[in-house]
């Protein structure tokens, strides 16, 4: 999973940085508001996770111009305004939760967790699907009971697709899922990554769908 993190303060941000990316979390850090917008006008996440006080453009303005747009990114504002009327405003904005600082990083990833879950129209917790079963909140992952032991970016590639099985999603659409603007990619990345999953949990656990991409059957 892609995630945008908009945070000025550069002690808080690499804190944060470096435990989302521990999370196997694919994670862009922008500073500004301005650097924020731009970022979410060309760029595809699945969670934004957004501070108010930001120079030369404030979170909410960068928030609002989002769902304007009608974007339907999940947005977890995390910021150190506390009061009842900025929680209402960023939430009427269009934020889905509201964390204010210094907040537990525990339960910021908890919420995290239950963002992306919403996001997917899932209500349970782990992934399960064909005696696979992976556990984000853990980071376990087993094949009919048994642990298997999954590299960050063989779990990512998986949870992507196992997230709505019967989707095919690219090649292009799963490296921006994996990788972050820093990342070297190189040609056959996503092909590498699909051939370690399969390698350990079954070839028929992901299809190739030729010409369009890669899928877990629901089936």
């Amino acid at each position: 999973m892609r995630l945008l993190l908009v945070e000025d303060d550069a002690m808080i941000g690499e804190a944060v940085l470096q435990v989302l990316r521990a999370e196997h979390y694919a994670v862009d850090w922008v500073r500004d508001g301005v650097m924020a917008d731009a970022a979410l006008k060309t760029e595809a996440y699945d969670l934004v996770l957004l501070d108010l006080g930001l120079p030369r453009r404030d979170g909410l303005d960068v928030l609002r111009a989002l769902r304007a747009r009608r974007a339907s990114v999940p947005v977890l504002i995390a910021t150190a305004r506390d009061a009842v009327g900025d929680r209402i405003a960023g939430l009427d904005a269009g934020a889905d939760d509201y964390v204010v600082k210094p907040y537990d990083i525990d339960e910021l990833l908890a919420r995290i967790r239950a963002l992306l879950r919403r996001s997917a129209g899932r209500g349970e917790p782990v992934f399960e699907h064909k005696g696979v079963r992976l556990n984000p909140a853990t980071r376990e992952a087993t094949l009919q009971g048994q642990p298997v032991l999954l590299s960050a970016r063989e779990w990512a590639v998986l949870e992507a697709l196992l997230v709505r099985p019967g989707a095919v999603l690219s090649r292009a659409q799963l490296e921006e899922k994996l990788f972050s603007w820093k990342d070297d990619i190189s040609s056959n990345a996503v092909e590498v990554y699909i051939h370690g999953v399969r390698k350990k949990l079954g070839n028929e656990l992901i299809q190739t769908v030729r010409g369009l991409g890669y899928v877990v059957p629901k089936e």
